[in-house]
C-alpha cells in the first residue's frame, strides 16, 4: 500500500508513521509512506497557503491553490487515480468496516484540514471520500488522518505478528472484543475468571462471547441514559 499526506505540519508525522504499528508496517515493506508539505506547492513568497473566508467570518481557510497543484503532481501520469480522503466533521463517520474496506485499497491520499478546513473547489475536484471520527472538534486534520491510517494499516496482512489478533478486535465482527486479563491471577483482591485458566477452549470461547454481548449492552444503556440526560 501507498499512502501520501498533504499537510501544513509534516513533523507531526515523524513519530506517528515511525512507531507502534504504522512503524512496523512500513518496516516490513507493507506501507510506503509520503508526507507532503503545502506550502511547498504554494506560489506565495512567504510560502504562505491560507487565507481569510469570502463573505466574513472568523478563521482561516487553506487556499485552494496549493492543494490543486499538489494533488494534480502526484497523481499525474498515475496509471490508477489514488482514492482521496479529506477527514472532515461533516464526514460519515469512520468505522472499522471502513477501516476494513480501504486496507484492500493500494493506493491513499489523505488531505489534512486546518482552522476552517479548505476551499469547497477541492472537495469537489478532488475529494473522493470525507470522514469524521465523531461529533467532537480536534485542532487539525492531522489528529484525524493519523488515526485513520493506525486503523487501517494494522489490518493488512503480515503487519500484526498474530492476525486472528486484529480479526477480534472490537467493531471487526460487530459488536466489541471481550474483556482481557493477563498475570498475576490476582491482584488487590481480585481473580482472573476461572474459565479463563481451566484450558477449554470451547468454554472460554462462550464466556468471551456473553462478555462481549454484556459489553455492548452495558454501553447501550450508558447511551441511552445520556441521550435522555442531554
Amino acid at each position: 500500500m501507498r499512502i501520501e499526506i498533504l499537510t501544513l505540519f509534516p513533523k507531526f508525522f515523524d513519530n506517528v508513521l515511525s512507531e507502534s504499528i504504522p512503524g512496523r508496517a512500513e518496516r516490513f515493506g507493507k506501507v510506503a509512506y509520503t508526507v507532503h508539505n503545502l506550502r511547498d506547492y504554494s506560489d506565495d513568497p512567504h510560502r504562505k497557503a491560507d487565507d481569510y473566508l469570502y463573505g466574513g467570518g472568523a478563521g482561516m481557510l487553506l487556499k485552494p491553490e496549493p492543494l490543486f497543484k499538489a494533488l494534480t503532481a502526484i497523481t499525474a501520469d498515475l496509471p490508477k487515480r489514488p482514492l482521496i480522503i479529506y477527514p472532515s466533521p461533516q464526514g460519515e463517520t469512520f468505522a472499522q468496516p471502513t477501516a476494513m474496506e480501504l486496507a484492500e485499497q493500494e493506493h491513499l491520499i489523505f488531505i489534512c484540514g486546518h482552522y476552517k478546513g479548505i476551499d469547497q473547489r477541492v472537495i469537489e475536484r478532488w475529494v473522493d471520500r470525507q470522514y469524521s471520527l465523531g461529533d467532537y472538534v480536534v485542532s487539525s486534520g492531522e489528529v484525524a488522518t493519523a488515526v485513520i491510517i493506525d486503523a487501517v494499516v494494522r489490518l493488512l496482512p503480515g503487519v500484526l505478528g498474530d492476525f486472528d489478533s486484529a480479526k477480534s478486535d472490537s467493531f471487526s465482527s460487530g459488536g466489541y472484543d471481550s474483556p482481557h486479563y493477563t498475570r498475576p491471577e490476582e491482584i488487590a483482591g481480585m481473580s482472573v475468571p476461572g474459565v479463563l485458566l481451566s484450558g477449554h477452549q470451547r468454554n472460554i470461547e462462550i464466556w468471551r462471547r456473553i462478555g462481549s454481548e454484556l459489553l455492548r449492552r452495558k454501553r447501550n444503556r450508558e447511551t441511552e441514559f445520556n441521550t435522555k440526560q442531554a
